[in-house]
């Protein structure tokens, strides 16, 4: 049996015509992701700073915004230029330090050749490391040829970042600026004062959720990086170590410990192969001390401060956080939690107002049916 579907032309175009444009949006989402999320991380930021600034424009003279604004991104600032006066010439000295350490290394090699030469020889494997030595020749070639466009692709990674980090501080600071008289202009084109209202306690459950993820997440990144900080301050008193090198440990155990799931266990990889450098006792007790701190972390800090603030499942955190890495690096991974628990707001809000579409439509029905019944009953005591 052939079924034939008669589609009028209007529809067909209309139809394309959608899945074109739609597919047009996607394109420019698509090309436009670095700026979408420069301008994502902005908006956190500024929602995170949005409470102190606040505060700050009440006790200053005036109430003046601009003041509390101005202050607290100096304040900001003043911090990120104090991390990097104080992590810059540790990370330069241990640099230093690993070069000095490549000469003794050759020569503990070359020292333990003889023996190892009788015992390829004695078990034929000259011409497996003959392959070998040439296939490092040719690898250390190839890298020494590329050396030059790596060290250029360097610095423009260093340039770009250090942009982008620019563009985030201004955005920021205009966002925090003139957010509240922008919203006020958005909620005074509403004519229906109920949708203004549903839609305010939407917008301000999303800003809390973002706001209480943000700051949360910083609190537990903070404490766990003066935690590190302070356990290598400790052990620069007992082990041959810098005592410098805490600062680095501050600053990448907070920056990594941002990005949810395996952000701290990536820092703390990065902090005992630090300490390895220098001793690998300090590096072991090191790597004792941050997987104690981790369960205690993942037990009591972190659920107490980030209590019930987005309410997503491991899932759902892994789905967010993969996504965001592979589409926007670093950043990506830190704004992905946020942007799932907005989406879930979302969400919850489309079911409950469905929901209560039906719950009023059953009401409905249910009075005209009662209705129905009354008014037959009449009629019968009518009749009778």
């Amino acid at each position: 049996m052939k079924v034939r579907l008669d589609v009028d032309t209007n529809t067909f175009v209309r139809f394309w015509l959608v899945v074109i444009a739609f597919g047009l949006v996607g394109l420019m989402i698509y090309s436009a992701r670095e700026a979408l999320i420069i301008i994502g991380a902005a908006m956190f930021l500024a929602l995170a700073l949005n409470g102190p600034v606040a505060r700050l424009a009440r006790v200053l003279p005036g109430k003046s915004r601009l003041g509390g604004t101005a202050l607290a991104f100096t304040l900001v600032i003043l911090i990120l230029s104090a991390v990097v006066w104080f992590v810059i010439p540790p990370l330069v000295q241990q640099s230093a330090k690993f070069a000095s350490t490549i000469p003794s290394i050759a020569e503990n090699v070359s020292t333990q050749w003889h023996g190892l030469r009788n015992f390829i020889e004695a078990n034929n494997l000259q011409p497996q490391v003959d392959a070998t030595l040439e296939n490092i020749k040719e690898q250390s070639a190839k890298w020494a040829t590329d050396a030059g466009s790596n060290i250029i692709g360097s610095v423009g990674s260093v340039a770009s970042s250090l942009v982008s980090l620019f563009l985030i501080i201004v955005l920021s600071f205009l966002m925090l600026l003139e957010g509240p008289m922008w919203m006020e202009r958005i909620w005074s084109i509403y004519k229906d004062k109920q949708k203004m209202r549903e839609h305010r306690r939407i917008t301000s459950r999303v800003a809390s959720v973002i706001t209480g993820y943000i700051t949360g997440q910083l609190t537990v990144s903070a404490i766990g990086a003066l935690a590190a900080g302070s356990f290598v301050f400790i052990l620069s008193f007992i082990f041959p170590i810098p005592a410098n090198l805490s600062m680095p440990t501050i600053l990448l155990t907070f920056i990594l410990s941002l990005i949810p799931m395996f952000g701290a266990t990536l820092a703390g990889v990065l902090v005992g192969v630090l300490l390895l450098f220098n001793n690998a006792t300090a590096a072991i007790i090191y790597g004792i001390f941050f997987i104690v701190y981790q369960q205690i972390e993942n037990n009591f800090i972190s659920p107490a401060i980030q209590a019930k603030k987005v309410e997503l499942s491991a899932l759902v955190v892994l789905v967010a956080v993969t996504i965001g890495i592979y589409v926007g690096g670093m950043l990506g991974g830190v704004i992905a939690i946020p942007i799932a628990g907005t989406v879930k707001v979302f969400i919850e809000e489309y079911l409950r107002r469905r929901q209560r579409s039906e719950t009023h439509e059953s009401q409905e029905v249910i009075a005209r049916v009662e209705k129905g019944k009354l008014k037959k009953q009449l009629e019968q005591s009518e009749k009778a």
